[in-house]
């Protein structure tokens, strides 16, 4: 891994901001764009921290996309590097979006794009299974791994479901305790005692913090105006519900969108049934991570104002429980024991990467102008190295190209 002041914020910006305007396809697709950027073409970041990623944030609640480029950035740059690179990864999406949501709410319909996004699937597939064959390569070198990562696809394509993946990520590690104890019986550290110390410290230091902010936040409430107070409650009021959605909801965003169509269109009646599909449509056919929907959903509430608003609240808080838990991992990142939790981690992580391009692929895999889109995306990234940023988009060109005939 980069030493931290190697990578810099510019370079993170920049790198992510292209990212999150060209990833179509959700979770995986943005995460194995991320991988062929930052370890293959820019060789920023070893495949060790995009995995170690990945089981991280499939246990963590919100949006496991964006949750991943907090703890890669985190990795390379810090908090710093972190916050820079959640803000670049959203910020495409997000406008986007909101245009979209104001031509929608303006005129009552989306521009029609179905036919670009029906020919990106096949590109999103190619370029996740390249990913997986990628890490494959480098992280699978026993028996034991390979029937992990096996277990694991297996497990994902004909089970699924959020608590499949939490099994997956528990049993990982506890194979990895068991399968690999020549990692696990390592000489401690000697600066382990040292780094829990610090941690303590550390700790002790942002919880200070967090409640001297409280406090000031809660003076500062009651000294204003009663009538800006009430002027402030509706839109926060929508910041308290989205925020409280995206700290309580695991499992990424398909598992949260029967709970965000509870609460919107069922209880608080803020959307209609069609209105809710359509912001959910809109989120899928954008690129960068779906969950961006809470934007449309804030967008109607109050506007732009509202969009933004929307957008914080769901990627936020999840983000920033993120850095402390990457944080806390990465003092005690040198322990035999967490080396040997995550020798069983990763290779189940690449099982998972796997399962999920079988999943996004079986619905299109069918039909013709679909495989030959695959094989030619799989046979650029893997054999020609052409880079996923670029292929993803062209794939979509084409593929409205071979609907046509």
């Amino acid at each position: 891994m980069q030493r931290p002041h190697d990578v810099s914020l510019r370079y993170l910006f920049f790198t992510f901001l292209k990212i999150g305007s060209l990833s179509f396809g959700g979770f995986m697709a943005l995460v194995s764009v991320i991988q062929k950027q930052l370890v293959e073409t820019d060789k920023k970041a070893g495949n060790e921290v995009i995995l170690d990623g990945i089981s991280l944030a499939s246990v963590l609640p919100g949006a496991v996309a964006v949750n991943v480029v907090a703890y890669v950035s985190y990795c390379l740059r810090g908090v710093a590097g972190a916050i820079v690179s959640v803000f670049a990864v959203i910020l495409p999406s997000f406008i986007l979006i909101s245009i979209l949501a104001y031509v929608y709410f303006r005129f009552g319909s989306i521009p029609a794009v179905n036919r670009f996004f029906v020919g990106i699937i096949p590109a999103v597939c190619a370029i996740i299974v390249s990913v997986g064959y990628e890490m494959g390569q480098k992280s699978l070198k026993t028996a034991a791994q390979f029937i992990i990562a096996g277990v694991s696809a297996l497990l994902l394509v004909f089970v699924g479901g959020f608590y499949t993946t939490l099994l997956i990520v528990l049993g990982g590690g506890v194979a990895g305790l068991i399968l690999f104890p020549a990692k696990g019986a390592a000489a401690p550290d000697k600066s382990t005692a040292t780094n829990a110390r610090e941690l303590l410290r550390n700790t002790a230091r942002a919880a200070a913090v967090a409640v001297i902010a409280a406090l000031a936040l809660f003076g500062i409430w009651h000294v204003l105006p009663a009538g800006f107070r009430e002027a402030l409650r509706p839109p926060l009021n929508i910041v308290g519900l989205i925020s409280g959605l995206s700290i309580s909801q695991f499992g990424g965003a398909y598992v949260m969108v029967p709970t965000m169509n509870a609460l919107f269109v069922q209880k608080l009646h803020w959307l209609s049934t069609r209105e809710f599909l359509d912001g959910i449509a809109m989120g899928q056919i954008t690129p960068g991570p779906i969950l961006i929907s809470a934007a449309f959903f804030g967008y109607k509430m109050y506007g732009l104002a509202g969009a933004a608003l929307g957008t914080i609240a769901i990627f936020l808080p999840p983000a920033v429980l993120t850095i402390l838990c990457a944080h806390f991992l990465l003092f005690f990142k040198a322990s035999p024991y967490v080396k040997a939790v995550f020798a069983g981690l990763r290779p189940a992580v690449i099982g998972m990467i796997f399962a999920a391009a079988v999943t996004l692929g079986l619905p299109v895999a069918r039909q013709w102008q679909s495989l030959l889109l695959f094989l030619m995306v799989l046979v650029a990234s893997i054999k020609l190295k052409w880079n996923a940023v670029y292929l993803i988009p062209a794939a979509g060109i084409l593929g409205w190209m071979l609907y046509l005939i």
